[in-house]
């Protein structure tokens, strides 16, 4: 199967996004170009969470390497969900995946030999969708991922706010109607505005099952009245949150991404007039979708690994 790649000078870099239920992986030539873009299921192991992707982490590097022939690969980008501190490397917690304080760079450059650029998944999307996608010219703006959860990436004078690993849980800000959320509380955005939440809340109101957001979204503009009630609110949700983010960053942009950014103008159009008419002296922010959808993690975690390499040429 090798060459993977053509020849690059510049060696690849091996980007990795782990999620709850799939690994995204692939090369990262020195133009930037994806080779070998591949989905896998993400491997658990209750007693060893955060060993188990190491070893998977380490199976795909001498699985690429060998398609890759004798063009190296220099560096690993590993992004992963939950709390992140990405300057020591470490997996505070995924209360999905099950780690809790896990040396990620550490224990992948030792089974490797390779240097590591780990970050959150949704932090390295956003730098990403700034660099190359929507965000590209801007300096304050948000990155809002809408999935089977919601988190962001919050941009400041062009700076990333880290906030200690903290900064950018947007689906746990409280909003009103919020039911009681997996993470403990009651009341968090995702609860009633994620894709997730908008399917279960649909099939727990009528009984009918559905497979995603879009479906719901779909019967609302039937004239399902129970759909469309689904709907709203979840659209209500997102627009007070992201109102009080503009009134508290002066955001010029927030940019959606996840599956139900999908939606477009179905779901930009109504949030901006309910954000518009929450605020006043206040700047407007633009509401964009993203440019690099579904691969904008697995672009940011590459890029970082590409960055690596270069601050220690």
């Amino acid at each position: 199967m090798h060459p993977l790649v053509p020849r690059d000078g510049n060696g690849l870099v091996l980007a990795l996004d782990v999620g709850g239920t799939d690994i995204k992986v692939a090369l990262q030539d020195g133009s930037g170009t994806l080779h070998g873009l591949r989905r896998l299921s993400t491997p658990r192991d209750a007693q060893r969470p955060g060993d188990v992707v190491v070893e998977e982490v380490a199976r795909l590097l001498a699985d690429y390497q060998e398609q890759a022939g004798s063009v190296p690969v220099r560096s690993i980008g590993l992004v992963v969900p939950g709390l992140v501190d990405e300057v020591s490397g470490v997996g505070i917690l995924s209360t999905n995946l099950g780690w809790r304080n896990y040396p990620f760079s550490r224990n992948v450059e030792e089974a490797t030999g390779l240097p590591v650029a780990f970050g959150h998944d949704v932090g390295l999307a956003g730098e990403a969708e700034m660099r190359l996608g929507a965000g590209r010219g801007l300096r304050d703006a948000v990155v809002m991922v809408i999935g089977t959860g919601i988190a962001g990436a919050l941009f400041c004078d062009g700076r990333r706010v880290h906030g200690g690993g903290f900064a950018g849980e947007i689906g746990h800000a409280p909003v009103a109607g919020g039911i009681p959320c997996a993470c403990g509380a009651s009341g968090c955005l995702e609860t009633v505005a994620s894709a997730g939440a908008i399917a279960r809340r649909y099939t727990e109101l009528t009984g009918v099952p559905v497979s995603g957001a879009r479906e719901v979204l779909a019967a609302a503009a039937a004239g399902n009245t129970d759909a469309a009630r689904i709907w709203n609110e979840a659209v209500e949700a997102l627009a007070a949150v992201v109102a009080s983010i503009t009134a508290v960053l002066g955001s010029e942009a927030v940019i959606f991404g996840g599956g139900l950014s999908q939606a477009g103008s179905a779901l930009l159009d109504p949030v901006a007039r309910l954000v518009d008419s929450r605020l006043s002296f206040h700047r407007r922010p633009r509401l964009l979708s993203s440019v690099l959808g579904q691969d904008a993690g697995l672009t940011g975690a590459a890029l970082r690994a590409r960055d690596l390499l270069a601050a220690t040429a």
